[in-house]
This record gives structure tokens, sequence and C-alpha cells, in this order.
């Protein structure tokens, strides 16, 4: 019996060592990566900037007005107001906006936003297509930095998109910006390092013409951006992180627009690393494709609150089967684990989040993880499947 327990776990410390050591490759390659900004040469092509818009109308206008600063005259910005219930439509059209509206109180979401906007694009087809959050602030530049990389490598481009803190935010959402920061820059960034692909995130992504218009797109697929990046990925078109384009958002101020989002973000997440993950790993390593196994291995790490509670736990159990039994395999590998976690997430600090939050909140993080046990257990519970669109602030 206590042989079984050993071998039993041995292995269980070993699955979640798998995804605490691709993150420790990842940050390390981020870390030691030193990128050359080389800005692709010739015409910029035609662009349309597509905005799917629910019940915006609070911030569309600063949205739109800054997107409209940096296209050509030859570029579109389409909004999508989609079944909106506000002035979100009249707003962006008097914001410098082509506006076209969508009702089906059936059909909700953002992936059927995109498709109505893409189908409205047919009629007039523009050469790259850039999808905007209608909560999202493009840096000056970005539009064309996108619209070349695209261009120039025939293929889906994904802008460095960073969630920041409002004024006054507590310590809460600040770790929140430190965890979004790993995720969607030093990750990404490792990646880029390796020569491998990233990840779709939901706004700032380019698209060629050819690519997003026979993309499926007409799902509430409550993480759309992530499959679709899944889906053009296995069409041989991955997605390359472009950091030199930057898009950036706020999170939420009220408890229920945090809630709602995060709830969204790791339901969806969890989801993908059960149903996707491995699938597509075995189609990787089927076809011998290394960016379809990059992005499965990619996609098996847990949001960073889970795995730094996974790894302590193992930890905690592997010491009481030690204790009891003197066997420590299981041990070494869980301990090996937090501590290539612990390190990692150092390092990221120490390189890209000392701005974000001090050592010292930076060592109060789990702490504040264990409030997000009630997603976690939610998720076995009762699995969010459905998009809903996050409570903006008033």
């Amino acid at each position: 019996m206590i042989a079984f327990l050993d071998m039993l776990l041995t292995s269980l410390a070993a699955i979640i060592a798998l995804p605490a050591l691709i993150l420790f490759v990842e940050i390390l390659c981020a870390l030691l990566y030193r990128r050359a900004t080389v800005t692709p040469h010739g015409s910029r092509p035609r662009v349309a900037v597509l905005m799917p818009a629910h019940d915006e109308a609070t911030g569309i206008w600063r949205s739109v007005q800054i997107l409209v600063q940096q296209l050509l005259p030859t570029d579109r910005l389409v909004v999508v107001a989609d079944n909106c219930a506000d002035d979100t439509a009249s707003i962006a059209a008097a914001a410098g906006a082509e506006v076209i509206e969508r009702q089906d109180p059936t059909n909700r979401g953002k992936g059927f936003a995109l498709d109505f906007g893409v189908r409205y694009l047919e009629r007039d087809p523009p050469d790259v297509v850039i999808i905007a959050d209608a909560d999202c602030d493009f840096a000056a530049g970005a539009v064309d930095r996108l619209a070349r990389e695209c261009q120039a490598r025939s293929r889906p481009i994904q802008a460095l998109y960073l969630m920041l803190s409002p004024e006054g935010a507590g310590t809460r959402t600040r770790i929140a910006q430190f965890a979004w920061l790993v995720k969607n820059l030093v990750r990404p960034t490792g990646l880029l390092a390796l020569g491998l692909p990233c990840h779709l995130m939901g706004s700032g992504m380019a698209f060629p013409w050819g690519s997003i218009r026979s993309a499926q797109l007409a799902t509430g697929h409550i993480v759309e951006d992530l499959q679709l990046g899944l889906e053009l990925a296995r069409k041989g078109e991955p997605p390359q992180f472009c950091p030199d384009a930057l898009v950036t958002s706020y999170f939420p101020k009220t408890e229920d627009g945090i809630r709602s989002q995060r709830t969204r973000w790791e339901h969806g997440h969890l989801g993908s690393i059960l149903t996707d993950a491995p699938r597509l790993l075995l189609t990787g390593l089927r076809t011998a494709d290394l960016s379809l196994i990059a992005l499965a291995l990619d996609l098996l790490v847990p949001p960073l609150a889970l795995l730094v509670m996974l790894a302590a736990l193992n930890l905690l159990l592997d010491a009481a089967f030690a204790f009891a039994s003197g066997r420590h395999a299981p041990l070494n590998v869980s301990s090996t684990t937090l501590a290539l976690v612990a390190v990692a997430v150092l390092l990221a600090w120490y390189r890209y989040g000392r701005q974000v939050l001090s050592l010292y909140t930076l060592a109060s993080a789990p702490v504040y993880a264990l409030r997000k046990i009630p997603i976690y257990v939610g998720f076995l519970l009762s699995r969010q499947l459905d998009w809903v669109r996050s409570k903006r602030d008033p």
C-alpha cells in the first residue's frame, strides 16, 4: 500500500511540476531575450479596425477617437453596436466611426458580433483586419505596427495587451495587474525568444483578410479569442507576439466587475486546459508541428494563483506522507516544483514588475490568492460556459 501511494503521489507531483517547469522556462527565456526592433518597409496595407461594442456608451468616444487618429484615409473603423440598449451607436458615429447595428437576443457574445462585422466588410474587403475592444486604448503607432507586421509575416499578429490598475486601486488589483503582466508580456516574450507563437489575447489582434474571413467566429464561447487562435494555428497560421504595439485597458473598480471578469477569464482558461490542450498536444506530436506543441504546453499553465496554491498544497501533502512513511520521492518533486514557481515569479517581478508592486506586496500575494478559491470551486460545481460581458464602471 505504501509503495502504491508513493507512486501515486509522485505521479501527482510530476503532473503539477510540468506547468511549473513550462512557466520557469518561458520566464527565463524572456529575461535572456534581447530583441532588435525592425520596422517592416514598404507601403502600409489597407486596414479595417473592427470594434464589437455592447452597451459601451460611457467610454467608446475615447476609444474611437484614439483609433481614428491612427488611421489613413484608406482605412476604416467599423463599430458593431451589438444588442445595445444605450447610445453606443450614436456616440461612436459622432466620434468618427462607421457604425453597424446588430440585434439578436438569442445569439449573444463577442464572437457573433465579430462575425457580423466581418460579413459586412466582405462588401469592400481590407488587406488587414485589426480587432479592438471598446474599452481599450491603442498606443501611438500601434495600428501601423500591427498592420505592417501582419502584412510582412502573412499571419495573425497579437499586440502587447496589458490591463492596468485604476487610480486608487488596492493591493488585490495590483497583484492581478502583475499576474496579467506575467501572462501577457513575460511569457509571450519567452515564446518569442524561442521563435514560437503565442495565444490570442482578445484585443489588439491583427489578421490577414483571408484568415479572418474564413475563420469560425459566430460562437458564444467564453474565451472566443483563445479558440480563434487555436483554430488558425491548426490551419498553419499560428499567431505571433508583437511587443512593440501596445494596447491597454483598466481593471474594473467595482467588486462585481472584477468578479465577473475574473470568473469568465479563469473558467474559460481552465476549461481550455481540460479540453483543448490534450487534443492540441496530440495533434502537434502526431504531425510534428512545433507550433501546436508549444501552444499546447503554454496552455497547460493554469492561472498563476491556482498554480501557486496547487504547488503549496501538494508540498504539504507530500511532506505529511514523507513524515508518515519515510519515503521522500514525492516530496522531492513537489518541493522542486514550488521552488521553480517561486524563482520564476521573483525573476519576472525583478525584471518587469517592480513598478507595479513592491516585494512586500508580492510576498503577500498567496494570501490574496486564497480569495479566488470560490472561482475555482465554481468551476467544479457550476462552470460558466456562456459569454458574459464584464460589468463596466459607471
